[in-house]
């Protein structure tokens, strides 16, 4: 399976991606998320399949969470207590 990935990254902190499906779009993630994300500036647009490598996850991985929760939020390194609250509160949410 190939999936057309659009990546987008964040105005307001430094190092944070959001992939989500191009038909998709920003639709499936979550308000708090975009509000905290800032404006949306494409960066990308990558062919996905399960058998593409990225530095710190696989293409199986992104496309499982890309059906599942509709985005894939990729973090600089030291994350800070924010953005990890939004993302415990939404994966919350989301089972």
């Amino acid at each position: 399976m190939k999936v057309l990935c659009d990546v987008y990254k964040s105005s307001k902190k430094s190092e944070m991606y959001i992939y989500v499906k191009r038909d998709d779009a920003m639709e499936r993630v979550p308000a708090p998320l975009l509000e905290m994300f800032g404006k949306a500036e494409k960066t990308m647009t990558l062919v996905v399949t399960a058998e593409k490598k990225f530095a710190n996850f696989t293409g199986e991985r992104l496309l499982e969470v890309l059906e599942d929760k509709g985005f894939y939020l990729q973090l600089p390194p030291a994350m800070d207590e924010e953005v990890a609250a939004i993302v415990a509160q939404n994966n919350r949410l989301n089972h």
